[in-house]
């Protein structure tokens, strides 16, 4: 098992270099493709050794090479955090073409949060995509994250990206513009991959998690409670919550009690 962990950090890695580019360039409308990756500061081109996902960010101090310009630690936190998510993800569903949405899943959470983050906004073009793929997925791959040896099924994953959509849109409707649209999509796509379950327990876990930031920010921060901050990191907090601890959190809850 060991080689495949391996093999996945490896390509986990690879993926989250690619995820910075997404998490830069999305937000600008900037291709993604094209043209390659260059410094932040400076502009010059990238060579291939000098990127080298983690790594290459050590080797050079966490520094242009060119402009010796201070390169943000979010690159190697990206790249790493999306490696060890994959780790995660195989460890708790096991070998199998299953494992294909949920990384897709992963990586598509890590560049909606940092986003988010950085300019309040959750792109369409990293939601809707997700809303088919999820939907496609759901039909032969997508394992149930509350039933792990049973598919979610064409059905579950239909509600389930209904049931997200309709949810967070009556939320924003009575928020009167507190939820945008992009919470919306994001919960659809959510839905999609994780059933209407899924979407209970995200939308419990990210209001949950966001509550207690907000009263922190409150209480230490000196923050009004007018303050914007982002939900879309904490719906991914949720996401996560649901694709890794969905079936130990509801069998805790319904023994309750007992």
């Amino acid at each position: 098992m060991w080689p495949l962990y391996a093999v996945l950090t490896a390509f986990g890695l690879v993926i989250g270099s690619f995820l910075n580019v997404c998490i830069w360039r999305l937000p600008r409308g900037e291709s993604v493709v094209s043209p390659p990756s260059g410094c932040p500061s400076c502009g010059k081109r990238i060579r291939a050794w000098d990127n080298v996902p983690v790594l290459s960010y050590i080797a050079l101090g966490g520094k242009c090479r060119a402009c010796r310009a201070r390169i943000s630690p979010r690159y190697p936190l990206v790249e790493a955090l999306n490696a060890a998510l994959y780790v995660l993800v195989f460890h708790v569903y096991g070998p199998g073409w299953h494992l294909v949405p949920f990384l897709a899943l992963v990586s598509a959470l890590i560049v909606i949060t940092f986003i988010d983050i950085d300019h309040q906004i959750i792109p369409d073009r990293i939601t809707l995509p997700g809303v088919l793929i999820g939907l496609v997925c759901g039909f032969f791959l997508t394992r149930d994250p509350f039933l792990r040896e049973a598919a979610l099924g064409w059905k579950a994953s239909l509600t389930g990206a209904a049931s997200g959509f309709i949810l967070f849109y009556a939320i924003a409707l009575m928020s009167r513009g507190g939820m945008g649209g992009g919470d919306i999509k994001f919960m659809a796509m959510s839905g999609a991959f994780l059933g209407w379950k899924g979407v209970l327990l995200t939308t419990f876990a990210g209001s949950f998690t966001g509550s207690v930031l907000g009263l922190f920010l409150v209480a230490f921060k000196g923050k009004g409670r007018k303050t914007k901050v982002p939900f879309g990191p904490f719906l991914a907090i949720g996401c996560l919550l649901t694709l890794f601890a969905g079936q130990e959190i509801l069998g805790w809850y319904l023994n309750v009690g007992d």
